[in-house]
């Protein structure tokens, strides 16, 4: 139960400064900001290039970090979604200067996709990614998450100009210095995960019935 909360409070977080950063028109990055790339270079609707992106990712998360894993992921990127279009229909439109929006989008953002990792899951695509290398390769998933999402942005530059460019860099590295900072803490969510599918996959044998 609290771990569904911190879940539902992490996909909370994250559609709000998501939601923020669209008022000020601030690129995001990501598989989101990817599909949402191609999708202008190719015609192919939004949801349907995110869909596609997706589908590698959550195989690797699968065949490494395990189901639970995978589906709290999957039940998070849903759930994301549906508050987002909550929101997009109660809250009025309104407008933020850009470097205020980049600043306060990239913190709340920070914050959100961390209480995710350090509950064992994540919001698919690059974060997969990002949680894969640090159980298997112990590298920081804060900088993993800068430098994907660093690429994204850069490939967007041409349609968003210089100005909106470098803000949208500056929220990212925002968002990914919070992650760097509760990098400890993700860590030992994941040991906790390889443990859990360790014993689960080598069950011992006892007179004690399991709990």
């Amino acid at each position: 139960m609290k771990r569904s909360f911190y879940i539902v409070l992490g996909c909370f977080l994250t559609s709000v400064g998501a939601s923020i950063l669209h008022h000020a028109h601030v690129l995001t990055g990501g598989t989101a900001g990817l599909s949402l790339i191609m999708s202008y270079l190719s015609s192919i609707p939004f949801g349907v290039v995110f869909f596609l992106i997706n589908i590698p990712f959550y195989v690797l998360s699968v065949m490494i970090m395990g189901w639970n894993f995978t589906l709290s992921t999957i039940l998070s990127v849903t759930l994301l979604s549906t508050i987002t279009v909550g929101m997009d229909w109660i809250l009025p439109s309104f407008s933020i200067p850009m470097s205020i929006g980049a600043v306060t989008g990239g913190v709340i953002i920070g914050f959100g996709l961390s209480t995710l990792f350090m509950n064992r899951a994540s919001l698919g695509g690059f974060n997969i990614l990002a949680l894969i290398l640090q159980k298997r390769r112990n590298w920081n998933p804060g900088i993993i998450n800068f430098i994907l999402d660093f690429v994204v942005v850069s490939l967007g530059f041409y349609s968003i100009g210089f100005w909106q460019g470098l803000l949208s860099i500056l929220s990212i590295a925002i968002t990914s210095s919070i992650i760097s900072y509760f990098k400890n803490k993700i860590a030992l969510s994941n040991k906790s995960t390889a443990s859990n599918s360790h014993v689960n996959r080598y069950p011992v044998k006892t007179t004690i019935g399991m709990n």
